[in-house]
């Protein structure tokens, strides 16, 4: 069997930079387990899967270790390849997942996600060990799916320096470890990791923006943001707080394309 696959680099305008993602039409649905190998395989952070639906497409993502609730990056990633590769009519997408209907549109080179908020609240139970791991005190601890650690500047994120062999003595499935704070010339910048992942330090997590976006909107009393993950590989994130939902638009191009054979 000859599955195509595609290779994007979602959040940038340029290969090299933002969050890889791989992108696999399918016919109909594989047993997971192949699935999980293929994710594994292609040792990105994410490699999405999807097929056509009545209504649209049904999506799935996976890691390299486990399938994920919820995934910008490479849902962003597929809006492109569906609307660059395959069908450039499209201008809204709208896919059914594990959380709920997810929508993307596009307008020009723009792919706007049209996200669940998971506004995070503040949190005393974290497990010391992110602390011990991450070495600077954050000023506020707060918590949706991931944990959410908010320092003062932004010179800080870009100076942490997670010890990954004590993060790994723990296991937050399916979430991560964000940290955030004011940017110097955009709203908020973030850092993302993973405990015990292939791929500790995520480069661009757009599903830890349907935490960060209502934060930083209730903090900054505005709803149009604009985010940096000022990872190594650096993705921008066009940001806006719509109540019930998060609109998170990025820009996306391909990599590579060709076949996974099974």
């Amino acid at each position: 069997m000859r599955i195509p696959i595609y290779q994007v680099d979602a959040f940038t305008n340029k290969v090299f930079g933002g969050n890889p993602a791989a992108v696999c039409p399918l016919e109909n649905w594989l047993p997971d387990e192949v699935l999980q190998k293929i994710a594994m395989e292609n040792s990105l952070a994410e490699t999405a899967f999807f097929i056509s639906a009545d209504d649209g497409f049904e999506i799935r993502w996976f890691t390299p270790e486990i399938e994920m609730d919820l995934c910008g990056h490479a849902t962003l990633a597929t809006g492109h390849v569906i609307v660059r590769h395959l069908n450039s009519d499209l201008k809204t997408i709208k896919f059914q997942s594990r959380s709920g209907v997810l929508m993307v549109t596009v307008d020009k080179d723009l792919l706007t996600l049209d996200f669940p908020t998971r506004k995070p609240e503040p949190s005393t139970d974290i497990p010391q060990v992110i602390l011990d791991a991450i070495k600077v005190r954050p000023l506020e601890i707060l918590k949706a799916r991931d944990y959410v650690l908010v320092y003062e500047d932004e010179e800080t994120i870009r100076n942490i320096r997670p010890d990954q062999g004590i993060m790994n003595q723990i296991n937050i499935d399916p979430g991560g470890v964000v940290v955030t704070a004011p940017g110097r010339e955009v709203d908020f910048v973030s850092r993302f990791f993973t405990p015990q992942a292939s791929i500790f330090e995520d480069p661009v997590t757009g599903s830890a923006h349907c935490s960060l976006i209502p934060y930083w909107s209730e903090r900054l009393g505005k709803d149009s943001l604009l985010a940096l993950q000022i990872s190594p590989r650096i993705g921008k994130l066009f940001c806006k707080n719509a109540g019930e939902r998060v609109l998170i638009s990025g820009e996306a191009v391909t990599y590579m394309e060709g076949y996974v054979t099974v």
